[in-house]
């Protein structure tokens, strides 16, 4: 990955053939998840983590703030995840972006790692896995990727606030 760095007034970054495969599937998969409605997802904790409810010890309210917020929570990540798809460039390459897109890639990215965190039981105490061949290094190492491209997001979104 080229980190992403603010031109102007645009972000621009570089992804090589493999990244966008990865971004690729995992847009895909979350696309699919947040696609099922409550039943079909059958309490996910994935679902829990990106869509929380509005309040932890009663139950009713947590339900009611649900029916008010979670179709347009779910129309807002699939709106986020479309800008990243349009945005990707096929086979690699540089990546160029507005600030509207830009802030769409640092809430799927967000998104992306908390799905995969979740997925992977990652605390701040998590330790790298033993087996750095194995399919759960793997997995970390995307995690470790999607923080790196969020991280690099930040900093050009950051740099761009100073100039205004």
């Amino acid at each position: 990955m080229k980190p992403f760095r603010r031109r102007g007034d645009v972000v621009v970054g570089g992804l090589v053939d493999a990244e966008v495969r990865v971004l690729g599937l995992l847009v895909d998969q979350l696309e699919q998840l947040l696609s099922l409605d409550g039943d079909d997802a059958g309490g996910d904790p994935v679902l829990d983590r990106l869509l929380p409810p509005g309040h932890a010890s009663d139950t009713e309210i947590a339900r009611d703030y649900r029916d008010l917020t979670e179709a347009s929570l779910r129309e807002g990540k699939a709106d986020d995840l479309a800008v990243v798809r349009a945005s990707t460039p096929e086979g690699g390459g540089e990546v160029r972006l507005d600030e509207d897109q830009a802030r769409a890639w640092l809430r799927t990215t967000n998104d992306l790692r908390l799905a995969l965190g979740t997925r992977l039981g990652i605390t701040a105490d998590t330790e790298p896995p033993t087996d750095p061949e194995g399919e759960e290094a793997q997995q970390h190492a995307v995690y470790g990727w999607l923080t790196a491209v969020q991280g690099s997001l930040v900093d050009a979104l950051v740099a761009g606030g100073r100039r205004r």
